[in-house]
């Protein structure tokens, strides 16, 4: 597959204000414009203005928790956004994190692995136009047709961390969204990915955190604080777990329980912070990010780390593709 190199929106400042940045952003050579959503603005408002600002860029979501939206308004969202930039939108799906889901929605975060294989089963019907009705392990749906037609299906993309999901996006999904991974974790994933699609070509898409500073201290310490946020997260702990950073991460981990907080900032390893997160001179962050592209991802979505000596607009500007 060809290289595809796109930014994690919106950017600084007021949605409304951000056409010329999206443009400048067209104008540099990035493919995609991605978003997530968690406690900022949704995933598909920034989108849906970005598909009249910049029209020849891919669109994409990174990631729409499975649980967030019900079935038929899912469906209904992403049919407008399709609608909206025929061709151009790629849904990416997951089972997002009990903090989000439960803690911030009030949603129990149960059996995830089966709400997003779920999810994708009905979108895949529900989407053609065909009338849906079925119950499926995490819900029912009871005679839904959706009332948008549309001319072609969107690619669907699976959030995947471990092997039960990763082998998921192989099977059902077009392709996976991976996370807060190192260059060398990418190779295990994507075999797992590609094993599991049997020989179909599969996209793998990773956000990749960048932050284009020569202040080691700044990067150290924002850094640390930016894995610390994810990886006390319980399905994040258990990814690198899984990867294999127990050592590294054992005394963090078990200072964080504790409720020293300032312990386990200081007790994250500065390797761990080099694996993470993508930092130096832009000379280097490209090096590093080309390591990503080696190792199997296909499409890299940036996202600028507003640390300490870090120029957004000249970041933006030095790991242009067209650069």
């Amino acid at each position: 597959m060809t290289r595809r190199v796109g930014m994690t929106v919106p950017l600084d400042g007021p949605l409304h204000t951000q056409k010329d940045a999206i443009q400048r952003l067209e104008g540099l050579g990035y493919t995609d414009l991605w978003t997530a959503e968690a406690m900022g603005h949704d995933a598909f408002t920034p989108l849906v203005l970005a598909s009249q600002w910049a029209p020849s860029m891919r669109l994409g979501t990174a990631i729409i928790p499975a649980y967030t939206r019900g079935p038929a308004l899912m469906a209904s969202t992403v049919a407008s956004m399709v609608d909206a930039a025929p061709g151009r939108f790629v849904l990416g799906v997951g089972s997002s994190s009990n903090v989000i889901v439960e803690n911030w929605n009030g949603i129990p975060f149960d059996e995830p692995y089966k709400r997003v294989r779920d999810t994708v089963e009905f979108l895949r019907v529900a989407l053609t136009g065909e009338k849906v009705t079925n119950d499926y392990d995490t819900f029912s749906v009871k005679g839904f047709r959706l009332g948008v037609r549309l001319q072609e299906q969107p690619p669907i993309m699976i959030a995947a961390l471990r092997e039960g999901m990763l082998r998921l996006a192989g099977r059902m999904g077009d392709g996976a969204i991976i996370n807060w991974l190192s260059a060398e974790d990418v190779a295990k994933v994507t075999a797992i990915v590609n094993e599991a699609a049997e020989g179909a070509p599969r996209e793998m898409v990773a956000r990749l955190f960048v932050a284009p500073t020569e202040d080691r201290a700044g990067v150290l310490e924002q850094g640390r604080r930016a894995i610390a946020a994810y990886l006390n997260v319980p399905v994040y702990k258990a990814f690198h777990e899984w990867m294999g950073r127990t050592d590294a991460m054992e005394e963090s981990w078990g200072l964080w329980a504790q409720g020293d907080r300032k312990g386990a900032l200081e007790a994250i390893p500065e390797s761990v912070v080099d694996e993470l997160i993508i930092s130096g001179s832009v000379d280097e962050c490209r090096a590093h990010l080309d390591r990503f592209f080696d190792n199997g991802v296909t499409t890299a979505a940036l996202s600028i780390m507003p640390f300490p000596g870090v120029d957004v607009h000249a970041a933006i500007e030095g790991l242009a593709p067209a650069s």
